[in-house]
């Protein structure tokens, strides 16, 4: 099911991206498409991210994450409208909590290969008894 977005910004004209392609210039509308449930679809990644660019200096870049619902994770409703305030500095996330996505397995770490002397044990021919 197809949704219409209206997505606008304090600052007129701010370049806007939707999962990483351009999609305008605010004030604009995106279709987004989702659930009949009203939630987004998984199209195979984690998260929808929309981008809006600053236009001018002392304004900071906006971004909107929302969860997919891939792979089990929690599933956000699509908005009816997002407006990105420029002038407003980006939040810092929670610490411990990833900023994009599924947060990345744990690293084993095994050492670094051991090329040391080595031993060799010759015990010399087998034999086999026949019965």
């Amino acid at each position: 099911m197809a949704y219409d977005v209206l997505i606008d910004a304090s600052a007129p004209g701010a370049r806007v991206e939707a999962n990483g392609e351009d999609v305008g210039a605010t004030p604009v509308h995106i279709k987004i498409f989702g659930d009949p449930d009203g939630t987004f679809h998984d199209f195979g990644s984690y998260n929808y991210v929309v981008r809006a660019l600053p236009v001018t200096t002392n304004q900071f870049e906006q971004v909107r994450v929302f969860q997919t619902g891939h792979m089990m994770t929690p599933e956000d409703r699509i908005p009816q409208q997002i407006y990105f305030d420029m002038n407003k500095p980006p939040a810092a996330p929670a610490p411990g909590v990833p900023v994009y996505g599924y947060p990345p397995p744990p690293a084993y770490y095994y050492g670094p290969p051991y090329y040391g002397p080595s031993f060799r044990f010759y015990y010399g021919p087998r034999y086999y008894r026949r019965w």
